[in-house]
């Protein structure tokens, strides 16, 4: 049977959210409409703000629902008014893109972002600036110090963004005890449907909206809500939140396969090992072999799992996350991301393995080859 690893692109949709989509879908009605077709809308629309919140632990006002977090990520970067940007290099595009000024903070080898960095560049310029760090790396799996961050952000008077799309449904999340200004967070990778995210505003500061002509989400994104996806990225956020326990338990079976594919090929890479990580996150560099050529192997026998990075056309590139990390360049093009989600198994790690030890060894990398 082919085996799905690539969690962290996407999720598979969830049985409950499913549901909730297809409740909605069944049923008419806009949500900005008085009547009672209106209303069971706005119900449905509300119900989710709640679960969405409740998982990232901020209050249900705080959120803005948006089309994913590319959109949330845009909003809080091009509207936040500050009269800088910082942002980690680690970040994804959706960061990274956002503003041609953005100034980038240096990462640690490990993967994380560097403090001492951040609080140099915030006190070089007294300016009101906005700090986005994300919460845990798409690639790597690294979980950044966010609360330091905010702690040497307020040192300057900054303000916080945190874009923490990967982590919701894999560690727990509260916003609130981060301290975070702005936090992203979007449907699909925790098994909602793909075009539904939110931008969460804690510290109740207006942004200047992307999307204008209607007064929905409170004026912070006009247009007509999109009600089967929201229902189902709520729908989502509360089975993620009751299924935290069982997914902590996928870092043993990460640690597993690091083990035997160092057992298997003891040069083998695992990039941001030396931070806190993601449980279900593993980032495997096999020197010599390219990522696309392991990515198509791997496919070819039934096992999907992508490169560290991959643009939207699909073609495979070295990942900038690693070149910040000082990765070589042979080796960031060697990287692969495998990213076990609720569906996994554990025969899916022996699937990998299986899979993985035959490319090994025909490359000559085996620990046995000699």
């Amino acid at each position: 049977m082919p085996v799905y690893l690539d969690h962290n692109a996407t999720a598979p949709v969830r049985p409950e959210a499913l549901a909730a989509m297809t409740a909605a879908l069944n049923q008419v009605g806009n949500a900005s409409s008085v009547h009672r077709y209106g209303r069971d809308a706005r119900r449905r629309v509300e119900d989710a703000r709640e679960a969405v919140a409740g998982l990232i632990g901020v209050r249900p006002g705080d959120l803005v629902f948006t089309s994913g977090g590319t959109e949330a990520n845009n909003t809080a970067l091009r509207g936040h008014g500050q009269a800088r940007t910082l942002v980690s290099a680690g970040e994804h595009e959706a960061v990274l893109q956002a503003r041609a000024d953005a100034e980038t903070i240096e990462l640690t080898p490990a993967g994380t972002v560097d403090l001492d960095a951040l609080d140099a560049a915030l006190a070089a310029d007294r300016r009101p600036a906005l700090v986005s760090v994300m919460l845990a790396n798409n690639e790597t799996g690294a979980i950044n110090p966010v609360d330091r961050v905010v702690e040497i952000a307020r040192k300057h008077g900054a303000r916080v963004h945190c874009d923490a799309v990967q982590a919701p449904g894999k560690i727990a999340v509260d916003a609130q005890a981060l301290g975070v200004d702005l936090l992203t967070v979007s449907g699909h990778k925790l098994g909602g449907p793909q075009g539904a995210g939110a931008l969460a505003v804690l510290d109740g500061r207006p942004l200047t909206p992307l999307v204008t002509g209607g007064g929905q989400e409170r004026k912070q994104r006009a247009g007509t809500e999109n009600v089967p996806a929201i229902a189902g990225f709520g729908a989502a956020a509360a089975a993620a939140q009751a299924d935290l326990d069982r997914i902590a338990g996928l870092a043993a079976w990460r640690d597993r396969l690091e083990a035997q594919a160092r057992a298997l090929c003891p040069q083998v890479q695992i990039h941001g090992a030396p931070a806190p990580r993601l449980p279900n996150t593993s980032c495997l560099g096999l020197p010599g072999v390219r990522a696309e050529t392991q990515v198509m192997a791997l496919d070819l026998a039934g096992v999907a799992v992508s490169s560290g990075a991959a643009c939207s056309s699909g073609k495979v590139h070295a990942s900038h996350v690693l070149r910040a990390m000082g990765v070589a360049e042979a080796d960031a093009e060697s990287a692969i991301r495998v990213s076990l989600g609720w569906t996994s198994a554990a025969a899916d790690v022996d699937a990998f393995l299986d899979a993985w030890a035959r490319l090994v060894r025909k490359h000559g990398l085996a620990a046995d080859a000699a």
